[in-house]
């Protein structure tokens, strides 16, 4: 049988080859298993290419992509696993915060229970406390507006089965969220609790912008409930407004010579609808941004370069080829 390690990372050189070493060490328990670990790299401004480059002249297992320019944390994993030919794909982090041992885990529970995926689930983690807890309440508010159920703490470390590949496979999404297909797809699933370690070498390449554009994603990809908020708020504020007008107009027939109106209700009221109709104008383009995506249906990463691969093949037109740019 043959098993498939996907390891996704930008400017990652500090772990690489403690990253080969952990692997290599935990499924040596595991002779029987092929391995193919496939490490691609969102065109890295350090020394990762040139790391990679030495670790697979001496490790024929050990199969690089490099892309042409980086294509972000969502598109270029997503890539790599439907490049994967194993009977089992994993996906894990490259910096080795997704600890490279629970492979076994993974691995165990595959082969004794034929369990079709096999996740890690975050029980704490090192990082910053506000930061972890935002995450979960992020991973709550998802499950709750989401049209089907989603894993709570779970950010794709894994091990799927082939067939829940081959199923993955079948979502023509040029910009994936791959959490919430996982939940999608819908097999039977063995979740492993675990404490994230801290990261010891390098940075995070995380920051505001990416962490928002993910979790955006997660909620305009599987929920219409924000859309129907924008209608209900709508007639709310509407309802609000025009109760607001009979008030004033009656308190004025009353009190016609000692009641004064004033400027700040009127600059209160404008104000307030504005932002209202700003906030779900930018939730409508939220949402009109995913559907521009989808239409453009372009390629999730092009590819610069493969190492240690058989062939390099244009998976759309079948050609063989240098620069490749593939589903």
């Amino acid at each position: 049988m043959k098993l498939s390690i996907v390891t996704p990372g930008y400017n990652e050189a500090g772990n690489i080859e403690e990253l080969c070493r952990q692997i290599r060490e935990a499924i040596a328990i595991y002779p029987s298993l092929e391995l193919e670990h496939i490490y691609i790299d969102n065109a890295s401004t350090d020394d990762s290419v040139d790391i990679l480059r030495k670790l697979s002249a001496s490790d024929p297992t050990l199969k690089v992509i490099v892309n042409s320019r980086n294509f972000g944390h969502i598109r270029s994993p997503y890539h790599a696993i439907l490049q994967a030919t194993g009977d089992a794909v994993v996906l894990m982090a490259s910096d080795l915060q997704d600890p490279p041992m629970m492979l076994r885990n993974f691995i165990d529970a595959w082969l004794t229970k034929r369990a079709p995926i096999c996740i890690a689930v975050k029980r704490s983690s090192e990082e910053s406390f506000l930061m972890f807890n935002l995450r979960k309440l992020y991973y709550r508010l998802l499950a709750k507006v989401s049209d089907s159920p989603q894993i709570q703490n779970f950010t794709g470390f894994g091990l799927y089965d082939r067939k829940v590949v081959d199923q993955m496979k079948r979502f023509k999404d040029p910009y994936p969220f791959f959490r919430g297909i996982v939940a999608e797809i819908g097999f039977d699933r063995v979740e492993f609790p675990f404490d994230q370690p801290l990261r010891k070498r390098g940075f995070t390449k995380n920051n505001f912008l990416t962490l928002y554009d993910i979790g955006m994603l997660g909620i305009i990809c599987y929920s219409k409930l924000p859309l129907r908020l924008a209608s209900f708020v709508g007639m709310g504020v509407a309802c609000l407004s025009l109760l607001s007008g009979f008030g004033y107009l009656i308190y004025k027939l009353l009190f016609w010579n000692d009641f004064q109106v004033g400027m700040a209700p009127m600059v209160i009221g404008i104000f307030f609808v504005g932002a209202v109709q700003l906030l779900f104008l930018g939730i409508v383009g939220e949402y009109v941004a995913g559907i521009y995506t989808q239409v453009k249906d372009r390629p999730l990463v092009i590819e610069r370069e493969r190492i240690n691969f058989d062939v390099e093949v244009d998976s759309g037109s079948g050609n063989v080829t240098r620069l490749v740019a593939s589903r």
